[in-house]
């Protein structure tokens, strides 16, 4: 295979140059000038910010020297004509990117699990990895977070366009960039969570209805004979969703909403299989199968089309007459097209009637309050007992007779979100819905009352709940004390007996992003990796088994960066049965995309979890000097970070300097931009999505470095640089954290704000941001022994280098337009028409917000895993753009 550089070269940045000229010939008014004033643009804003112009001074001479843009409607008019066009050129490399997917990346190479197990078989280890593939999985979970900005009709656009690169077919490229220039990127109302779910179910439908059985059956056929007893219970990769069951500072999600989307989950994977039934039918047209696959058909038609509320069969039932069938093509008919109908009982077998499993999650503060006001419909033995602390009370709770009706409809919701999972059960099958996360997650109480909530709706059959109660740990110190927690519930004789029926497991989160916005980002990562051996320890010593399921977002400072190698990274005192993540955002179409990229990613996940059970490594273990190094390092970055977040500038600065405020104006996402319902903005009300992406969007990408650099500085200080050096080499973990941490400061662009250095109120803070970044730089690229950032992946700077060129017009028109606003607002004029124009240009239906800059941010979709650097930007249009101006 060529080198993946020149193959990127060749297959994305040169046909980027061929098919961006056809913007210019396409016909629609005024693309033709935009294309032509956009590079001239490009280049001063390259070469201003060299000579040290402010965004606003370039934009402004620019516009001076351009002839026709005398006033100031005009020249708003061609900036929002600029972000559309940068738009559909991001959206042109998107593209090429997916065409070139299988040139770029080896999908038999590293990571794949055919060269894995050409691994483990070299090292005779193949044993081990038959044992492994009868438990081991991955759990992937589609999160309905605000970062997904493509609607579903331009994703389809992206699909079709890839397809047509891979031809080189001119006329279809050309028609379909026609297409994206008409077609609307804006959502002009907000969605709703079913929209969101809707949208999210494309990619089951499109993308892992194909791709996870394609895995298993060509890891089954790596196996051989036993695979059909090894994985007889194990499908290898499953699928979660978020979308209408996460009710976490979510009041748009009700019950209503998670049963409609666990209705559409069941009626799309009846009309899937019913498609491949039909299909299947065209080829098994033998004597002896016809009224069997008929009769079939019938049923799978009225369960998808006729009567979705109440399926015509069972799953048991279905699974029995393919099994039939099979037993026909095997003895009658030589086994002919048994493939295609293995194929299809992979299928059933992997997303069975539910398709998707969907999580519940709360607060735990609001569960606290919704179970508060259940104690009034209690039993008086039960009411009277001390429920806030008496864990025994809460596991011995009993059905209630009816359900009660709570004053409160969010409090009404939290309780009635259990009868919903018992409907789902009905439905769908236990499978559907039977993972309950409790966000916020504060100790073993919060757990016991979920346990207890369970008991009351009456779940599951008599004592056996088909329910998961799953505490998620964020904070700092929730994540000290989470195997103290853990103990506590362990030695509960109810609940451990509860984890015993539930395949003697306990799953477990943690959250990566509000660990790095409470810590820092070194403190948050080992306090994380802490935290998961001290539950490991206290589950192996109950005899238990616990599951670890991250929240990680796409860029390092949420969990993200190279997920892959961290997974790989965790050594022998971390369980790593499974690997359960959350999918975010425009991360899941990036990585997930095409089933190229699907498969691709799914079997990196895999076999970075098989690789801790299967292969030894060494530098996966840490010495007592390595753990030593790593408690220093967290201290100090801890103390410089917690400084940083304490300093009266901090909150004041993200709200007058950066895009944080405009993040509830968009219409991305269902869910509020903010906890608390105060005009106030505070610290733990932020939201991690804003918070990292308002960073992001300032090119500062604060919590993926800040301390870094100065945790290592305390020690080249006291001479032990070197320590640092050798835990470089010698530790995977940490040579991990490093390189996501770099990937941080790769798309650092503090050229951009340099004017905010002298600003009176915030110029002190800006510059001791700009230092630590330098610091961390240049001790990063000591450390590793790089002369420059990523110098080791060249794909991936090419990728960055090319969108960075593209989005560099962008990054000065959001400023510019924030710049102008705070002038605006210091003169008394924050409420004026012109400030107005400057937020949402001419008309709230079409918003140019200067917080969001479009997905010229991105660096790539595939090459560089860093999806949600993006927040919910406000993407315009070309065929909505306000009064219909033409381009």
């Amino acid at each position: 295979m060529k080198d993946n550089r020149d193959a990127f070269s060749d297959l994305v940045l040169l046909r980027y140059q061929v098919y961006n000229s056809l913007f210019l010939t396409l016909g629609i008014d005024g693309v033709h000038r935009t294309g032509i004033l956009l590079p001239l643009l490009s280049n001063a804003c390259k070469d201003g910010l060299e000579q040290g112009m402010t965004p606003d001074e370039i934009v402004t001479s620019f516009f001076d020297k351009v002839p026709g843009y005398k006033n100031e409607s005009d020249r708003t008019d061609q900036l929002f004509r600029f972000v559309q066009f940068t738009e559909r050129q991001i959206t042109l490399v998107d593209a090429l990117e997916d065409a070139a997917y299988k040139r770029v990346h080896d999908l038999r190479g590293s990571g794949s699990f055919q060269a894995f197990y050409q691994t483990a078989a070299n090292r005779n280890a193949l044993d081990k990895l038959y044992t492994a593939l009868e438990k081991f999985r991955v759990r992937i979970v589609l999160t309905a977070h605000p970062t997904q900005f493509y609607p579903g009709a331009v994703l389809g656009i992206i699909t079709d366009l890839a397809e047509a690169v891979k031809t080189n077919n001119l006329r279809s490229i050309k028609m379909f960039l026609a297409q994206l220039g008409k077609t609307p990127f804006f959502k002009k109302e907000k969605p709703t969570p079913f929209d969101e779910a809707v949208s999210l179910t494309w990619y089951l439908e499109n993308i892992f209805y194909d791709s996870i059985p394609e895995i298993y059956r060509d890891v089954a056929a790596l196996i051989g004979p036993k695979a059909d007893e090894i994985m007889k219970n194990n499908s290898l990769i499953q699928l979660g969703f978020w979308p209408g069951g996460d009710r976490d500072g979510n009041p748009y999600v009700t019950i209503d909403t998670t049963l409609k989307v666990a209705d559409r989950l069941r009626i799309s994977v009846f009309k899937a299989y019913h498609r491949d039934l039909r299909r299947l039918k065209r080829r098994i047209t033998f004597s002896g199968v016809e009224k069997l696959i008929t009769d079939l058909e019938i049923q799978l038609y009225k369960s998808a089309y006729e009567q979705p509320e109440k399926p015509a069969i069972t799953k048991e039932g279905f699974m029995k007459k393919l099994d039939e069938l099979r037993e026909i093509i095997i003895t009658d008919h030589n086994g002919l097209f048994l493939e295609e109908l293995d194929n299809l009982r992979v299928k059933l077998k992997i997303f069975g009637f539910h398709f998707s499993t969907i999580d519940i999650r709360q607060d735990s503060r609001v569960i606290k309050k919704s179970f508060d006001l259940l104690r009034a419909f209690l039993p008086k033995g039960s009411r009277d007992a001390d429920l806030d602390n008496d864990m025994d009370a809460l596991f011995a709770l009993k059905p209630l007779k009816t359900r009660p009706k709570l004053e409160d409809p969010i409090l009404d919701d939290t309780f009635a979100s259990f009868y919903a999972m018992d409907e789902i059960q009905r439905r769908n099958g236990v499978k559907g819905c039977y993972r309950y996360i409790i966000s916020n997650c504060r100790g073993e109480i919060d757990v016991a009352r979920v346990f207890g909530m369970g008991r009351l709706a009456g779940l599951g059959e008599g004592d056996h709940m088909y329910l998961d109660v799953i505490p998620l740990f964020e904070t700092v110190d929730d994540l000290r004390h989470a195997g103290d927690v853990m103990e506590k519930l362990y030695s509960q004789p109810i609940y451990k007996e509860h984890i015993k029926r539930r395949y003697n497991k306990q799953v477990v989160m943690l959250g990566f992003s509000d660990g790095t916005k409470d810590g820092g980002y070194i403190t948050a990562n080992w306090g994380i990796f802490k935290a998961k051996e001290a539950i490991t320890e206290v589950s192996r010593r109950h005899g238990l088994r616990v599951i670890f399921f991250d929240g990680r977002g796409g860029p390092p400072a949420r969990g993200g960066g190279n997920t892959h190698k961290f997974y790989a990274s965790l050594g022998p005192t971390i369980e790593s049965g499974q690997i359960q993540l959350t999918i975010q955002g425009q991360t899941i179409s990036s990585n997930f995309g095409t089933g190229d990229s699907s498969r691709h990613n799914m079997e990196q996940l895999l076999t970075a979890g098989l690789e801790n059970q299967v292969l030894e490594n060494p530098d996966k273990e840490l010495s007592a000097k390595d753990r030593e190094i790593l408690e220093e390092l967290s201290a100090f970055s801890y103390k410089t970070y917690s400084d940083f977040k304490a300093h009266p500038c901090f909150i004041p600065f993200l709200e007058k300097m950066s895009t944080l405020r405009y993040y509830g104006e968009t219409n991305i996402g269902s869910r509020p931009s903010k906890r608390g319902g105060g005009s106030e903005l505070k610290f733990e009300d932020l939201r991690a999505i804003p918070f990292v992406g308002a960073w992001s969007q300032l090119k500062q990408n604060v919590p993926g470095f800040y301390g870094v650099g100065a945790a290592f500085a305390k020690f080249d200080e006291a001479g032990r640089l070197d320590e640092i050096k050798e835990l470089y080499k010698t530790s995977l973990f940490f040579r991990t954290l490093a390189e996501n941490s770099m990937q941080s400061l790769s798309k650092s662009f503090f050229p951009l704000t340099r004017y905010m250095k002298d600003d009176p109120e915030f110029g002190e803070f800006w510059t001791m941001i700009y230092e630590e970044s330098e610091r961390a730089r240049r001790y990063l690229l000591e450390v590793s022994g790089q002369r420059q950032l990523l110098e080791t992946n060249p794909s991936i700077k090419a990728s960055i280098a090319l969108r960075e060129e593209i989005v560099l017009p962008l990054l000065a028109i959001q400023q510019y337009g924030l710049i102008n606003i705070k002038k605006l607002e210091a003169k008394g004029k924050g409420d004026s028409k012109e400030a107005d124009v400057l937020r949402k240009h001419e008309n709230k239906s079409a918003q140019i917000s200067p917080g969001f800059y479009c997905a010229s941010a991105l660096p790539s979709r595939h090459l560089y895993r860093r999806m949600d650097d993006l927040r919910g930007c406000n993407i315009c249009l070309w065929g909505d753009s306000p009064a219909r101006v033409a381009i």
